[in-house]
């Protein structure tokens, strides 16, 4: 059940709240300086009418700051501007996402001259020298166009598009999932709001529902028990939440949420002997929103699908969904491998494509092989996850051109290794940057040609052995 408090997107601007109703708290704590609702009804309407007076369609939202992020996101909502999310700040990914923006808008986080001949907007400091205007009455908006990005199978960023509607339906199933218990609750977070997880859970739920949230990341697990606190809902993944250790908290969070990977058993645990609850994990994807949520007890505690989402499995056992956020009348297919329990429960078992979960990030083995395949030193490349004891990590096999057996005999391995990782750090998120590499004369490979990965796998075994 929807509360009276919660408003949808679309309408939000227009929401009876109070001038010093609470949207945001500047810094890491509840006790950080709150930013009212009159303050953000005027930055984002002062944002909206310098968007109008510009030509440019589609704007790249880039901000570190979440107050400043909301306010861009909603202003750009109310010019019609079409709304483009990249996954993650780094200047060699926007440039290379550059060809589906005309102009941006960001704060001190990104250095607009990276991004030229892009326009750019710093938004925080083009609005602290606008003079202040009365408010006018906000319209409620029709549908919006966003496009947010994540990796597709191929290895390349993949542009995904969430209208506004959708993103509606979802933040709709949130708040009658959980609202009626975190009526009034801040949110705290440890996850981008550059992500579909962390726009969702950070901005778009609390801003429907009222509820105010923190503009700065939590970034250490132990932040995470100091500001431990029954006001608030933390919203994290397994990246931080597998490294809490047994400690003291003086309090407890309201709840919960992880996603973005699966959490190990034992993470779940930690948090429940912590903050007397177990975490509600959430699966899904940007491509197919929310799927199904959990509280993990045990390794075979089922996942839940969410109301309205019909669940079933291929040939290949893997999942396929109809769902609302998706396609209600057709069947949507997942890559991830799982075992029926009943119409609305399953067990989940791996994934069956090359996409893989490393913390909170999804790392495609295909993308970290074209990006070393670009690289002059490296002739061919293979990519393998490998299950260390404490850590899931990525491993490279590669083939060496002139060019690179030259490098490696002036730098020796240590230092060349590190070249190539330093080059793979402009493209791939640091956690899927391989942690090993292996240097062969050729990729294994059967008599159809096909790679053998499990040939593949032996040579980091045999190097194990061999130290």
């Amino acid at each position: 059940m929807l509360s009276s408090s919660f408003v949808p997107i679309s309408q939000v601007m227009n929401a009876n709240r109070a001038n010093q109703h609470s949207v945001a708290h500047e810094g890491v704590s509840l006790h950080s300086q709150a930013i009212s609702w009159q303050q953000f009804q005027q930055d984002t309407y002062q944002l909206s009418q310098l968007l109008q007076t510009r030509s440019e369609s589609r704007w790249a939202i880039c901000f570190e700051n979440s107050y400043w992020f909301t306010v861009a996101f909603m202003a750009a909502c109310h010019s019609q501007k079409h709304l483009i999310v990249p996954g993650n700040l780094q200047p060699a990914a926007l440039v290379e996402l550059s060809q589906h923006f005309d102009a941006v808008l960001h704060d001190e986080a990104i250095d607009s001259e990276t991004l030229a001949p892009h326009f750019a907007f710093d938004a925080p400091q083009i609005l602290a020298n606008q003079p202040k205007k009365s408010l006018p009455q906000f319209e409620d908006l029709a549908d919006v166009a966003i496009t947010l990005f994540t990796s597709g199978s191929s290895g390349q960023p993949k542009a995904i598009d969430k209208p506004l509607s959708i993103l509606e339906k979802e933040v709709a199933q949130l708040q009658a999932t959980w609202g009626e218990s975190l009526n009034g609750i801040t949110t705290a977070s440890t996850v981008s709001h550059q992500h579909i997880y962390g726009l969702l859970f950070r901005i778009l739920w609390p801003l429907s529902a009222g509820r105010a949230f923190l503009a700065q990341d939590w970034q250490y697990p132990e932040q995470i028990i100091e500001h431990a606190d029954q006001n608030l809902v933390l919203i994290s993944s397994p990246a931080l939440l597998k490294r809490l250790t047994h400690a003291d908290p003086s309090n407890r969070y309201r709840a919960i949420f992880s996603s973005g990977g699966p959490l190990p058993l034992d993470a779940a645990k930690t948090c429940n002997a912590l903050f007397c609850d177990y975490p509600h994990e959430v699966l899904g994807s940007t491509e197919t929103g929310g799927i199904a949520h959990r509280q993990q007890h045990a390794s075979d505690t089922p996942w839940q699908a969410f109301i309205g989402t019909q669940i079933d499995v291929n040939a290949e056992q893997c999942l396929k969904i109809k769902s609302p956020l998706v396609d209600i009348d057709n069947w949507y297919q997942t890559a991830d491998q799982c075992e029926l329990v009943d119409k609305q429960h399953f067990i989940l078992k791996g994934r069956a494509d090359r996409v893989i979960k490393i913390e909170e990030k999804r790392i495609s083995l295909s993308e970290i092989e074209r990006r070393l395949n670009q690289l002059e030193e490296v002739a061919e490349a293979a990519v393998i996850s490998c299950q260390e004891p404490k850590r899931l990590i990525t491993a490279a096999a590669i083939t060496l051109t002139a060019t690179g057996h030259a490098k490696l005999a002036q730098l020796g391995k240590g230092k060349f290794v590190l070249m190539l990782r330093q080059s793979l750090h402009q493209w791939i998120e640091p956690v899927g940057i391989p942690r090993r590499f292996r240097m062969v004369d050729e990729i294994p490979l059967n008599t159809q040609g096909k790679r053998l990965i499990s040939n593949i796998e032996q040579l980091f075994h045999s190097e194990s052995r061999s130290k």
